[in-house]
């Protein structure tokens, strides 16, 4: 029986008793405003209900009606600034994240601080847990809390951790997706794992229990070379036993199509410094006058030019004696896989969703090689000296330091390429300049034969989202993560006996990570799913994964 009718039916039994009672005050609550979303948006896709399981179209419609408090989690955990370069907001996100886990159910649940690192620097903590639902299998699912810095926020449509929804075309994106969100986070990488959360707890929820077992292990430092999570998995490989599969977040691209990763490539992150008191020249003590410049040397310009003889005259090729070698070619199968994606890029279109002006090269099988394949030297920051933008000011700097992230292949290294990087530069003539390795993210490879990966094809297939299979071999990787940590596949450096297949995708979309209006679509449009489709797709895949028998990649 409904309040109002109850309430009612008591009014009128009252009257009938001759009760002479105080009439009942009736009290208005102000109703929270809903956001309105539209579960399907204007989606031209949704699953096939054909093969859709009956526990499973459930849990899809608990979804579609739970939505709008599935966004508002995601709009609390980005207003929640976790920025892992500064430190803000890091022990309360991990706190925040500890405190997702507990709400799923899971029994063991813990903050762990790491310490100091093998590279000197404190890492941030790690969130893990372990939910046991009594199943025969076991998934990991991984995590980062920590977010990049906002480094240009006027050039946000709305500011970055207030997690405002816009329509496309305000964030400057497809006008046909309706509702976006805009924050720091958005797509790298919380819209999605929210979606994975959101997805886990529609599914206890409707089916009393998880098919599978969970462990999760969330980390602060994704963004800092993940130096907390591998001093972790050093200490910490025990809690990993048993586990059967490793499951990565993924969106969709902005055209529909899916990606199904596991692998990474390889990412070796340093700063150099120039200073007057190494050099022996310029100031040596602290910045002075930049009038004093007519008659003392500049560490501020050394520095440039000792960047200048790193790289070719484009800065797009390094100048770095025996860089390139070591490098595995791609196979036959890989190119030919190359090729056949490139067939379908439009570069114009990738370019103005990226927000540049063009790339590198013209030809779409290049430019694709370049993004799964490509090694790369990269000037990320520069600082020294007067930093007051727009300001006067006359200083000469005592001190310039730049940092630098490495993109390396198999069967390159990480720390070979920082040795190479010393001697070039003493070859150069800049022995005097400092040279500091932040971290070391070696690359790893995967093979996609296993229950994990075939999951999420199936769900792929259901969900009418057009994917390439992985070519054989598996090497194409493009962007980093450390699933060298965890894979059962070859790797750069093996640190401890954590190995498993591992697969990552997902629907959904979101973009311009580590850039202004960092976005994830809510309500999708097209080929592209919202919010909604993005958590159906994750209960999919955990669904399949648990209704298979035996990871084939498992012990190998």
């Amino acid at each position: 029986m409904g309040t109002a009718a109850s309430l009612l039916a008591l009014m009128v039994a009252a009257g009938a008793a001759g009760c002479k009672s105080k009439p009942v005050e009736q009290t208005t609550v102000a109703s929270k405003p809903s956001l309105g979303i539209r579960p399907h948006g204007d989606e031209t896709i949704a699953p096939d209900p054909s093969k859709t399981p009956v526990e499973l179209q459930k849990v899809y419609d608990y979804i579609d009606q739970h939505i709008d408090e599935h966004v508002e989690n995601l709009q609390k955990w980005i207003r929640q600034p976790s920025i892992s370069n500064s430190g803000e907001g890091i022990p309360e996100s991990a706190e925040m994240v500890k405190g997702f886990f507990d709400q799923l159910g899971c029994q063991q649940t813990r903050v762990y601080d790491v310490g100091i690192t093998e590279y000197g620097s404190p890492g941030n903590p790690v969130v893990y847990a372990k939910c046991d639902e009594g199943a025969p299998k076991t998934l990991v699912i991984y995590w980062m809390y920590d977010t990049m810095p906002v480094t240009q926020p006027e050039n946000w449509v709305a500011p970055p951790f207030e997690a405002r929804i816009v329509d496309g075309r305000t964030a400057g994106l497809n006008p046909a997706w309706k509702k976006v969100l805009i924050g720091r986070g958005a797509t790298n990488s919380k819209g999605p794992q929210m979606s994975q959360l959101n997805a886990l707890m529609s599914m206890k929820a409707v089916m009393g229990k998880l098919p599978v077992n969970l462990i999760f292990v969330a980390e602060g430092d994704e963004e800092r070379m993940d130096i907390g999570l591998r001093k972790f998995m050093m200490e910490h490989a025990d809690l990993f036993q048993g586990a059967n599969a490793m499951l990565m977040f993924g969106v969709q691209s902005e055209s529909g199509g899916g990606g199904l990763m596991g692998g990474s490539e390889g990412c070796v992150y340093v700063e150099l410094t120039t200073s007057g008191k190494s050099w022996g020249r310029g100031p040596i003590q602290s910045d002075i006058h930049g009038s004093n410049k007519r008659s003392v040397d500049s560490p501020a310009w050394r520095h440039i030019k000792m960047l200048a003889s790193l790289v070719s005259d484009d800065g797009n090729t390094p100048k770095i004696g025996g860089f390139f070698d070591n490098i595995q070619p791609l196979t036959p199968s890989e190119t030919e896989k190359l090729k056949t994606m490139s067939a379908k890029v439009d570069l114009k279109t990738a370019a103005q969703n990226l927000g540049v002006g063009r790339f590198i090269a013209d030809d779409p099988y290049d430019v694709l090689r370049m993004q799964r394949y490509g090694t790369s030297f990269n000037l990320d920051g520069i600082w020294g000296g007067n930093m007051y933008a727009g300001g006067a000011g006359a200083i000469l700097p005592n001190k310039i330091t730049s940092k630098h992230n490495f993109r390396y292949v198999p069967n390159m290294s990480g720390l070979d390429i920082v040795k190479k990087l010393r001697a070039q530069l003493d070859k150069n003539g800049y022995k005097d300049v400092e040279m500091k390795l932040i971290g070391d993210v070696p690359w790893s490879k995967m093979d996609y034969n296993t229950d994990i990966a075939h999951a999420i094809e199936k769900t792929y297939a259901d969900f009418g989202i057009p994917y390439a299979q992985p070519a054989d071999g598996a090497s194409i990787l493009g962007g980093y993560w450390p699933s060298y940590l965890f894979s059962n596949g070859q790797v750069g450096q093996r640190v401890e006996p954590v190995q498993m297949p591992i697969a990552g995708g997902a629907a959904g979309h979101g973009g311009r990570a580590h850039a202004a209006n960092e976005y994830y679509v809510i309500e999708g449009a097209g080929k592209v799913y919202g919010m909604a489709g993005a958590e159906k797709s994750v209960a999919s895949i955990i669904y399949n994964y648990a209704a298979m028998n035996g990871d084939k990649g498992k012990g190998q």
